[in-house]
């Protein structure tokens, strides 16, 4: 596959993933989601491939959602429908949590939306003290995707996982490693120099014991994450989607004013 979107390369064992489409913030869309399915597969498949590293830009990790793109088809008069975009991201997410191999995802700036679920789905996330967590979608009319309620249930509790998605208030780093989702914090001059360390770390490190750790974890806690992101997310996605809510979030975020929501 061309990559168009992300950058993908492999050095010492350790394959980086950046995400590098800054016209709209590493927003992913279709294209950068079918991009990630396949650098995914492929860094699980390559036997020269024994730590995965996800990463960003300096000005941002991932604003989440293409919001233009929906505002496009909301003024067109068409039809959002964000199954097969939440079914390939849903994807990923599960793929992250089931490989064989240890994931870091390093973070610098906004993750937003589908970008904190993607900065959650690795199995270290190692931050810039710049970065911040922002489940955007309720702003929009939506719920969270990508596996975000899910991961957050799991990692910090139900109360915390209402009031991030209920209220969309940014998380800062700092939140992020005292509350553990955060394995380290760095300066954002040190992320890459941190997150490449780490990440020869843990390639010099017992792989078959990384490999068996991630199988025990995923069967104990994550068993039935694809299933839940099939029948759940998607549904309530779809409902969401549908909604003159969401019409009247993404215009007024377009737009820059604040939505009046109706509950239709």
């Amino acid at each position: 596959m061309e990559l168009k979107k992300l950058v993908y390369a492999v050095e010492d064992g350790i394959a980086v993933i950046t995400m590098n489409y800054l016209k709209n913030l590493n927003a992913i869309d279709e294209q950068m989601a079918d991009e990630l399915m396949y650098v995914v597969d492929q860094a699980e498949k390559d036997p020269a491939v024994k730590v995965v590293v996800i990463k960003g830009a300096p000005k941002a990790f991932s604003a989440g959602g293409d919001i233009g793109y929906f505002y496009q088809l909301i003024q067109a008069g068409g039809e959002v429908n964000m199954d097969g975009l939440i079914s390939k991201v849903g994807a990923v997410a599960d793929g992250l949590k089931r490989m064989s191999k240890m994931v870091v995802t390093s973070v610098c700036g906004a993750a937003a939306g589908a970008g904190v679920s993607l900065a959650l789905g690795g199995d270290f996330m190692i931050c810039a003290d710049n970065a911040k967590f922002i489940l955007a979608f309720v702003n929009l009319g939506l719920v969270p995707d990508t596996g975000a309620t899910y991961l957050l249930a799991k990692a910090i509790g139900t109360a915390r996982t209402m009031e991030l998605a209920a209220t969309g208030r940014p998380v800062t780093a700092q939140e992020a490693k005292d509350w553990g989702l955060a394995y380290k914090v760095t300066t954002v001059e040190e992320l890459d120099e941190a997150t490449i360390k780490f990440a020869r770390k843990l390639a010099a490190g017992p792989l078959i014991s990384y490999k068996n750790i991630k199988k025990q974890l995923y069967d104990a806690v994550y068993a039935d994450y694809k299933q839940w992101l099939d029948e759940t997310e998607v549904p309530t996605q779809r409902e969401c989607a549908a909604s003159l809510d969401f019409q009247e979030g993404c215009r007024a975020f377009m737009e820059k004013r604040k939505a009046v929501f109706q509950g239709k």
